[in-house]
């Protein structure tokens, strides 16, 4: 099975499941040290074999390398993404465009070469896709990202519709609402104020699950997250009113209160702190339980989320 953006987050979440299950890997990423360890965790972890690819999801001809190389594969995930943060007006064109070449049309190229790696061999082959729930809805400041969803969701819903006659072939989109991953400290930002994951926080091992579950038995959407679906529909049915509450809920929940410097993230090049998780939860351990004094939080950026969350 090949991994995009297997490196950190949601793409090494998915492959270490997947390497409990004893399945061989290739993983794409940008870093060859963090894909280096990634496959050392995967090893670890039980899959027999664990290749390395080191590439950008955006140049179009090291994609369809990078699947010659990888031999006949049975399996496609692809989560490569990157996001930057600002107002519209604010948001630096490189940027904008930056975004839009590896969230939208770097998955593009992925899903291409998926499709024709799949039709050539005339076996079944099985595709899924992250997406967002920012893919069905929109906030404040994420604009370039809001854009690669939709039209990232769209493209995904066209090829199911597309090769729905090839039985062969299975397409599969999943959408995660806010996840522990590094990807908020990673991304871009011309905010005064850090970013973080809003309430309730799934964990990149749930959205690892998701995917595996559509590889098993695939399905056109699957959410994660239990509030997804409710934000989905207030979205859509009271539009007044999400419009109305939308930016001070992100200022309330989806920003911290330390003040951060202009950035611009991994959007050209990979950074350091490539892993699963971002640090923002510490697991096993809700928010409620902190809230009420019950646990104490962590030291940290989970520390510090943790602060702003209780602060009256």
């Amino acid at each position: 099975m090949l991994v995009t953006g297997g490196s950190s987050g949601i793409g090494l979440a998915t492959a270490l499941a997947l390497a409990a299950r004893g399945t061989p890997l290739v993983l794409l990423a940008r870093s060859a040290p963090a894909l280096a360890e990634a496959a050392r965790q995967c090893r670890a972890a039980g899959s027999p074999s664990v290749d390395t690819v080191v590439c950008d999801v955006t140049d179009r001809v090291a994609v369809e390398e990078a699947f010659a190389q990888a031999g006949p594969v049975q399996s496609v995930v692809q989560a490569a993404g990157v996001i930057a943060y600002a107002e519209f007006r604010e948001l630096p064109e490189e940027h904008l465009d930056r975004v839009l070449e590896v969230t939208l049309l770097g998955a593009a190229n992925v899903v291409r070469a998926a499709l024709h790696h799949f039709h050539a061999r005339g076996s079944r082959g099985d595709l899924v896709v992250v997406g967002s729930l920012l893919g069905r809805v929109v906030t404040p400041y994420m604009s370039s990202y809001i854009t690669a969803k939709w039209a990232l969701h769209g493209l995904v819903r066209t090829v199911q519709v597309e090769q729905r006659r090839h039985r062969h072939l299975r397409v599969s989109l999943v959408a995660p609402g806010p996840v522990d991953t590094p990807i908020y400290e990673h991304a871009a930002s011309r905010l005064p104020l850090g970013r973080r994951p809003p309430l309730p926080v799934d964990s990149p091992e749930s959205v690892a699950q998701a995917v595996l579950s559509c590889l098993d038995r695939p399905r056109r959407t699957t959410m994660v997250g239990a509030l997804g679906p409710w934000v989905a529909l207030g979205f859509t049915v009271l539009p007044g009113l999400y419009d109305a509450i939308v930016t001070r809920v992100f200022h309330a929940v989806a920003m911290t209160r330390t003040p951060a410097e202009r950035s611009e993230g991994n959007l050209f090049a990979p950074v350091e702190g490539e892993q699963v998780h971002g640090g923002w939860v510490r697991p096993g351990r809700p928010l409620d339980r902190v809230r009420a004094g019950r646990v104490p939080p962590r030291h940290g950026r989970a520390a510090r989320y943790l602060e702003d969350e209780c602060a009256p």
